[in-house]
């Protein structure tokens, strides 16, 4: 992240480089050079530099206005205030690059399916489920997104890396989940240096072949070195006893799509880290990182240190992983640690937390204990759901589930990074968080967040999953929270040895939280003034800001807010059509001088079930709305919050 300009503006030529430096949206033509001029009176500069920034936030859509409700909309705005108290306040909206399902331009020049699918061999997908209107699979869940420059790429060139989750249903209804590779692009955009906005030129889709395939990404992190860190969550549990991720027989119907057949497919070549490296034509290689843990990734967060990465875990009974790589800017060799509370995690109490080394490994050498070593679940350990009345197996809990494992002699290593989950309960982490989702972090006050979507089952004394040796006990909010880490150099892990970081986290504490209530007209369960299910997060250092991007079956409508940290405002930035996912939040401080929050949305229409208060006739409306818009449910939108500053003062 750049600094802040310290040094006075001693010209109007220097105004530009000025702005450089400061937070902005990307604007109208020239709106805020021509105001900023102008209120200067185009004279000494010296208090030119931005001060502050404040989002003022929308309501959200109402029932009288179901068009609203069944689509992206934006009402809220950003005011940037200066050194010599003058403001500029932006209107912001909504431009998708475009809706999955639609023909782009791909960088050899043919025209593809955005989001569209394809194999091993690279061939696309077909969905032939109602025959006679055969087409491509493509996907209605975009997630995890990057926005990047490449060094000799053209000028007012940027780069975007999406990458697409699952695809809902086919077009006979039946669920598609898990069972297709999920594709990940680069967008080729072309950045318009008079104003910042943003428009797509070209589409590549990234050749996953190398890697096995990409299984259920979700969201997704830019590296400090340039390159885009997905995601592989709901790792298919290799024993198929119901313990972590998905079954082995959706792993089955994922590798009939990608090979075609129901055996290529290796369970542990799946719940892995995949980095994505754009090259300046557009094109992008990937690699997949074995040596990170084998769980439900939902997005890391790399540190400053370009070594520390801090991992959610999507799962019920999950952890909080911490990795520390043995070289800045390369995450193919490190040492792997799960979290334990020393004290009571609750909704009022902070919690001291111990780090567990769970092991070392190369990516290499995970790797090739599956692909040529051709390493078996009973290879590595013993697992039961039946107590087996044998002293030698420990207890564990997951996914709500008991559970009785043994390791075998000398396999420790393939434990802690392909049974990453059996591993981290057996040696006695924490494992009690539901939903663990966003990371992200303030690098100035040294603090981590962490999104948990619903605080239930194991986090809850009781609650199914629970085990009271975890130390977390919170009452329940199916609304969910976000979770606070305090960070510090100089730690040691339970053994007593160095952890070779200046970014461990320490103690944890809930920051937010959202509000349960009975169903309002809408068929809300949660309160809308506040967040729910909390899932995608960044933070902003610039404008000391915590984005949030919901993913709630308790607001009719997700939103993205807008968290300062400093302040403790909460603002609502944009409502998602009813029933979609708020996903691919990246909130980015400065690309050529302007900045960008990326944001898209999915499976628009989903889970009308979850709002049985809902006025029939308005769910009625909605429903058709968003069958006209989004291609009857199966597409989705792809873009970034965009502004349009006050018509430009040109005079004193």
């Amino acid at each position: 992240m750049s600094n802040l300009p310290t040094t006075p503006v001693q010209s109007r030529r220097r105004i530009l480089q000025l702005l450089a430096g400061a937070p902005m949206l990307p604007l109208g033509t020239g709106g805020l050079l021509a105001s900023t001029l102008a209120a200067c009176g185009g004279g000494d500069d010296d208090e030119l530099r931005f001060a502050s920034a404040q989002f003022t936030g929308m309501a959200a859509p109402a029932a009288s206005n179901p068009a609203a409700l069944a689509s992206t909309t934006v009402g809220s705005s950003l005011k940037v205030s200066y050194g010599n108290g003058t403001s500029t306040t932006y209107q912001l909206a909504y431009q998708p690059f475009f809706l999955t399902g639609q023909q782009v331009t791909s960088t050899s020049g043919a025209k593809v399916v955005a989001g569209g699918y394809y194999d091993i061999n690279n061939q696309p997908i077909i969905d032939k489920s109602v025959p006679g209107q055969e087409r491509q699979f493509f996907s209605d869940c975009p997630d995890g997104t990057s926005l990047l420059t490449v060094a000799g790429a053209p000028a007012n060139t940027v780069f975007a890396v999406v990458q697409f989750e699952y695809t809902t249903a086919d077009l006979s209804g039946a669920s598609a989940y898990g069972t297709l590779p999920s594709p990940i692009a680069v967008l080729t955009l072309q950045q318009d240096p008079a104003n910042g906005h943003l428009s797509l030129s070209k589409y590549h889709n990234v050749d996953t072949s190398s890697v096995h395939g990409l299984w259920i990404t979700c969201g997704a992190s830019l590296s400090p070195w340039g390159t885009h860190l997905s995601s592989e969550e709901y790792e298919p549990d290799a024993f198929n006893q119901g313990l972590a991720g998905q079954s082995l027989a959706t792993l089955k119907a994922y590798s009939k799509n990608v090979y075609g057949n129901e055996t290529s497919a290796k369970a542990y070549n799946y719940g892995h880290l995949p980095e994505v490296t754009v090259k300046a034509d557009g094109t992008a290689t990937i690699k997949k990182h074995f040596c990170l843990g084998r769980i439900s990734h939902e997005l890391i967060h790399v540190l400053p240190d370009e070594r520390t990465a801090l991992m959610g875990d999507d799962a019920t009974n999950g952890g909080f992983f911490m990795f520390v790589a043995d070289k800045a800017k390369d995450l193919s060799a490190g040492t792997l640690y799960v979290a334990k509370y020393l004290d009571k995690l609750t909704d009022t109490s902070t919690a001291r937390i111990q780090w567990i080394k769970l092991g070392h490994a190369t990516s290499k050498e995970i790797e090739d204990l599956v692909n040529v070593s051709n390493i078996q679940p009973t290879d590595i350990m013993d697992s039961t759901t039946t107590d087996p009345g044998d002293a030698s197996y420990t207890k564990i809990v997951l996914n709500k589930k008991t559970a009785w494992v043994r390791l075998k002699a000398g396999q420790e290593k393939a434990a802690a990074f392909l049974e990453t989950h059996r591993y981290a309960a057996l040696m006695g982490g924490s494992m009690a968080f539901t939903k663990m989702e966003g990371t992200t972090a303030n690098a100035k006050d040294k603090v981590a967040y962490s999104a948990l979507a619903n605080i239930q089952d194991s986090m809850v004394v009781g609650g199914s999953g629970y085990v009271e040796a975890n130390n977390v006990a919170f009452p329940k909010i199916t609304a969910g929270g976000i979770l606070a880490h305090d960070m510090a150099a100089g730690q040691k892990d339970k053994k007593g040895d160095a952890i070779n970081s200046e970014w461990v986290p320490t103690q944890s504490r809930l920051l937010l939280r959202g509000e349960d209530i009975a169903a309002d007209s809408l068929g809300n369960t949660a309160n809308p003034a506040k967040v729910a299910s909390p899932d995608n997060l960044k933070f902003s250092e610039k404008l000391r800001t915590l984005f949030i991007g919901e993913d709630s079956g308790n607001h009719l409508n997700n939103f993205l807010w807008a968290y300062n940290v400093d302040t403790k405002a909460l603002e609502r930035l944009l409502s998602c059509p009813a029933g979609a996912e708020s996903t691919g939040l990246h909130a980015v401080d400065e690309i050529n001088g302007w900045t960008y929050i990326m944001s898209n949305f999915q499976h628009a229409g989903d889970e009308w079930n979850r709002f049985p208060a809902l006025d029939a006739t308005l769910k009625n409306q909605i429903d058709a709305l968003i069958n006209t818009n989004y291609d009857n449910k199966h597409s989705a939108a792809v873009g970034y919050l965009t502004a349009t500053p006050l018509q430009p003062k040109l005079g004193d």
